[in-house]
């Protein structure tokens, strides 16, 4: 069978990490199909080379060379190379396609970003299958453009096109193992174009998809997916399982170790998802599947997530004006909006947004839009607000899970801004102040984790 195995920037980071990569990738005859990022941080104070590139392509756009940040890149792969004792002619190739990355137009600034950034991946890929041919691996690197991963033209949000499986099916008929790089497609103009950042997740979980992968594994540098996070809480609890939609909310709410928008082509295809150890990898890190085999456990994950603001609305008899949310909603649509949640109630709507898509600017153009059209009689935005979210399948079985939650909350002095649940009941909703976010996730993972978490 064959299996998808993608590698993440920490575990290509340096030399040492790329022969490690290497030795997972032959212990496993299944492993065929690999995809990687670019070099991450080799230590904390280090920048990744994605970063490096983003600010190559800046110096760029702001009418500077960029030499210097373009150079550095190319000492990371000189580095990696010759520690791993390749031949300095295997580095010619790189220098050369940065350098010509750096020369390109710059007139649509948006593609020549993408074009800089993709960089990193591209050639990420090409070195460590020149690793493994060095060793002796019958591997190669494969283009996106020539297997065919046609993105639309969404420069740093593109979304894969629904042909690309059928172009995409033919990888799993080729010999030999081979390195695919993550992060960027082609759209149908030829263009270079990018996911959203960590988008090398979802280029692994569109292969997975087209090749109907017997599995995903997605390479990282933790054991597992923890019940919350570890900066946060102290040893929070391993997650051995979950499911596709449990994992969806968590990512959603800040879980940085899978990107949330990966989910969705291995969860139409039913492929699991194994989130595992670039430097354990005997460790069974955690699965992600359609179904989870006991939900006795009704919360399976504690998360946050910062930078949101919220729009509150009110009107007398809100409720009896139909098309009033559909008009509010089709202001946002206007500016280019998108919303989070909408919590409401008789008379009153709230919209939560993140920060970064409402700017002051944005702000004052809808307020006015919703004074002039929707005549409420109060309407304001709060921003420096986060995000908790109580995540579990097993608690649309349980009974009490809101009380436990609200009671943890207000024993730690946190106040509840918002409350919203959905109707399949996977996961609950609470805004907060910002500063309170840290309280309140340590006050809901003692409920939970360290009270009883059971669903008697």
């Amino acid at each position: 069978m064959l299996k998808v195995s993608k590698f993440g920037g920490s575990s290509l980071a340096s030399a040492e990490q790329v022969s490690q990569v290497c030795d997972i990738i032959t212990a496993d005859p299944g492993r065929r199909l690999i995809v990687v990022s670019a070099p991450g941080k080799r230590h904390s104070q280090d920048i990744k080379v994605t970063d490096l590139l983003i600010a190559a392509a800046s110096q760029r756009l702001a009418g500077k060379l960029g030499a210097s940040e373009c150079a550095e890149v190319v000492e990371r792969y000189r580095s990696i190379a010759s520690e791993l004792g390749l031949s300095t002619e295997v580095v010619e190739p790189i220098a050369h396609d940065l350098t010509e990355r750096l020369e390109n137009s710059t007139t649509d600034a948006d593609l020549y970003m993408d074009t800089m950034k993709a960089g990193g991946e591209d050639n990420c890929a090409r070195l460590v299958a020149q690793v493994l041919q060095a060793r002796g691996i019958d591997a190669y690197y494969v283009n996106p453009k020539d297997a065919g991963l046609l993105l639309s033209d969404e420069p740093g949000n593109a979304q894969v096109l629904p042909e690309a499986y059928n172009r995409l099916r033919t990888l799993q008929e080729r010999q030999g193992i081979t390195i695919f790089p993550g992060f960027f497609g082609y759209s149908r103009q030829g263009n270079i174009v990018t996911f959203s950042r960590g988008g090398s997740d979802i280029t692994g979980a569109i292969l997975a998809s087209a090749v109907r992968a017997e599995v995903y594994e997605n390479f990282t540098d933790v054991d597992s997916v923890f019940a919350a996070n570890p900066s946060i809480v102290k040893d929070p609890a391993p997650i051995a399982e979950l499911t596709y939609r449990e994992m969806r909310e968590l990512s959603y709410a800040g879980f940085s170790v899978f990107h949330d928008e990966a989910l969705e082509p291995v969860y139409r295809a039913h492929v699991p998802v194994n989130i595992r150890n670039t430097n354990n990898p005997d460790a069974d890190g955690t699965r992600i599947l359609p179904d989870r085999k006991s939900t006795d456990i009704p919360v399976v994950g504690i998360a946050a997530m910062e930078n949101v603001c919220c729009i509150y609305l009110s009107k007398y008899l809100m409720n009896r004006q139909i098309g009033f949310g559909r008009r509010l909603l089709q202001i946002l649509e206007a500016e280019e909006i998108s919303f989070e949640h909408v919590p409401s109630g008789i008379d009153n709507m709230s919209v939560v947004i993140r920060e970064e898509n409402l700017s002051v600017q944005k702000e004052k153009r809808v307020i006015e839009q919703i004074r002039q059209t929707l005549a409420p009689e109060d309407v304001f935005v709060e921003r420096d607000l986060a995000l908790i979210m109580v995540v579990g399948e097993g608690m649309r079985h349980t009974v009490g899970i809101a009380s436990r939650a609200t009671k943890a909350l207000a024993g730690a002095s946190v106040n509840i801004e918002m409350i919203n649940q959905g109707s399949n009941e996977v996961s609950m909703m609470f805004g907060i102040k910002s500063g309170d976010m840290e309280t309140a996730v340590q006050a809901l993972y003692e409920e939970f984790f360290n009270g009883d978490n059971s669903s008697t």
